[in-house]
């Protein structure tokens, strides 16, 4: 189940920052090595158990926490604000993001679920991701094919608003592939016809996560990319906004804060959109 009660709340305040402590000799050096090994201990045990089928919600908490400490061990620093967006919100919420890296996917749950029960749309080659597949199936997620767009839309409708009638709330990357910016072409509306049809808020979030990278060590591995602890990590939750009309405005109010929040961190504007978008 993806609405089990939890008794976890690692983020007590409405802003967290990664202790100065945090970072530790060995893994700070060895970034790459240690990471992915801490990382993957924390998911063969997530994963272990969830075949099991005993791995709830604090487990998941648990589990995501684990990777945002050993990102941190290894020398990441970790800015989250805003978490007063949406907890205290009556009912359950629409999250509409922009999509950088593998992190988000990780970690994004341990900020959200100890507050409300809480799923992502993803796309089905992640349903096969060696031993990451067993935890995400136990969290039974949208599974969109990203072949047919007008078939991942009928998906996303139906068993969207299930789930937000049920008071689940729903992780949504509108962009079709990660990347460092926010392309607005790439940009889609999916989460804002959502909320709309469910009748719920959307909750924009803004995220910096390239400290892990989206290619693979030396070519291989994909999603296994180069971990940069020098980056900063950030997330931003906005305020929740009701969709009036036919969302457009609400949807360009959601992009802009995203981009603002990205120029903000350190990436330029003409980052934002490759030269054929021109």
């Amino acid at each position: 189940m993806i609405d089990d009660a939890t008794t976890l709340c690692p983020y007590p305040e409405d802003t967290y920052i990664t202790p100065e402590t945090a970072a530790l000799a060995v893994p700070s050096f060895f970034p790459n090595i240690c990471f992915y090994w801490l990382m993957y201990r924390t998911l063969k045990k997530a994963a272990d158990v969830a075949q099991t089928g005993h791995y709830n919600s604090d487990g998941w908490i648990q589990s995501c926490t684990e990777i945002r400490e050993s990102l941190e061990k290894c020398g990441a620093k970790f800015t989250v604000e805003g978490f007063d967006k949406f907890k205290t919100l009556d009912g359950p919420c629409v999250f509409v993001s922009n999509h950088m890296s593998t992190l988000e996917t990780f970690v994004l749950p341990s900020f959200i679920r100890p507050f409300r029960p809480v799923t992502y749309v993803v796309k089905r080659s992640l349903m096969s991701y060696p031993v990451f597949c067993h935890v995400l199936r136990n969290r039974h997620p949208i599974v969109v094919d990203r072949k047919d767009p007008r078939a991942d839309f009928t998906v996303v409708m139906k068993e969207g608003v299930d789930y937000l009638a049920k008071g689940v709330s729903i992780i949504v990357f509108p962009q079709s592939t990660r990347y460092r910016g926010v392309r607005k072409q790439q940009f889609n509306s999916i989460g804002i016809k959502l909320a709309k049809k469910a009748n719920v808020p959307v909750v924009p979030l803004a995220l910096r996560t390239d400290v892990w990278g989206m290619n693979g060590l030396f070519g291989l591995l994909k999603d296994h990319g180069a971990i940069r602890p020098e980056i900063p990590v950030h997330f931003r939750f906005g305020d929740p906004i009701t969709i009036t009309g036919n969302g457009k405005s609400e949807h360009e109010q959601i992009f802009s804060f995203i981009e603002n929040a990205l120029a903000e961190w350190g990436i330029p504007m003409e980052e934002h959109y490759s030269s054929s978008e021109s």
